[in-house]
């Protein structure tokens, strides 16, 4: 059996990624599993938790029945408390006890994806996501080892990714973040425009409408109230919320209001 062609583009990216991850971190000494990444509160060792635990969820493997420390700085909502569980469970395991899980665990959910039935269309639930269709949930499942894929390369100083065919589901799940933030920040009947350039290129234009609703598009604006011009990785990296402040606004040309250009910085610092 075959998976369904609609779901075969993200299955080979989401397999390229984890076996990436899996490589990575295969003959690493056990200090290098306490590096810290990007993202925020997270070591090596947490970041490989993070991806193990989505795995296990998409699987349907029940979640683990723990308590968390009450002095995690970093967990400071729902989603965060969410997504803590699965990490610090693990903060006590051995670099051989998780490259073990890891491995065992890409090998159950490629079997799992070789032998799904559904198409992209089918909608599932998550207990984050709520019900979505399987192919944005796949698409999700993508961009989030491709982005923590990275976060390991740049803690364990080896060179990024940038181009891979994850990376480019990636910007696509990342665009879908754009139109939520920058709607609270534009007034209405405003456009903001991001100019990507790098291995992965593109200008996409968040517009916001007279109800205050967000979206974006690829076609230009003619007066945008603030333009965005960066690079790929700086924008994975903006977008996720790995650069902040003062870091992103020197990595970030702006041209227009530079008051309601930081607050929408600012908006994207929520971790991924």
């Amino acid at each position: 059996m075959t998976v369904h062609p609609s779901l075969q583009p993200s299955v080979d990216a989401w397999t390229q990624s984890i076996e990436s991850i899996s490589e990575l971190v295969s003959s690493l000494v056990e200090g290098e599993w306490n590096r810290p990444t990007e993202r925020v509160g997270w070591s090596v060792r947490d970041a490989v938790s993070h991806v193990i635990g989505g795995e296990c969820e998409a699987l349907g493997d029940p979640r683990p029945i723990h308590s968390l420390p009450r002095d995690l700085y970093h967990v400071t909502d729902e989603t965060s408390r969410y997504h803590e569980v699965q990490v610090d469970v693990r903060r006590h395991h051995t670099g051989p006890e998780m490259t073990s899980e890891l491995e065992y665990t890409i090998i159950r959910r490629s079997r799992h994806l070789r032998n799904e039935r559904r198409n992209a269309s089918d909608v599932i639930s998550h207990p984050l996501h709520g019900k979505l269709p399987l192919g944005q949930y796949l698409q999700l499942r993508v961009a989030d080892v491709w982005v923590h894929e990275q976060d390991l390369r740049r803690a364990l100083k080896q060179p990024v990714t940038l181009d891979t065919p994850a990376a480019l589901v990636a910007r696509d799940v990342l665009l879908q973040r754009l139109p939520g933030v920058v709607a609270e920040q534009a007034p209405v009947k405003s456009a903001v425009v991001f100019d990507v350039s790098g291995p992965v290129e593109f200008l996409r234009t968040v517009r916001v409408d007279e109800q205050g609703n967000g979206s974006v598009d690829s076609s230009p604006s003619l007066g945008p109230v603030a333009t965005f011009t960066l690079d790929w990785e700086t924008f994975t990296r903006v977008v996720t919320g790995r650069l902040r402040g003062r870091r992103a606004a020197e990595k970030v040309k702006v041209e227009g209001e530079r008051d309601l250009a930081d607050r929408i910085l600012a908006g994207l610092a929520s971790p991924w």
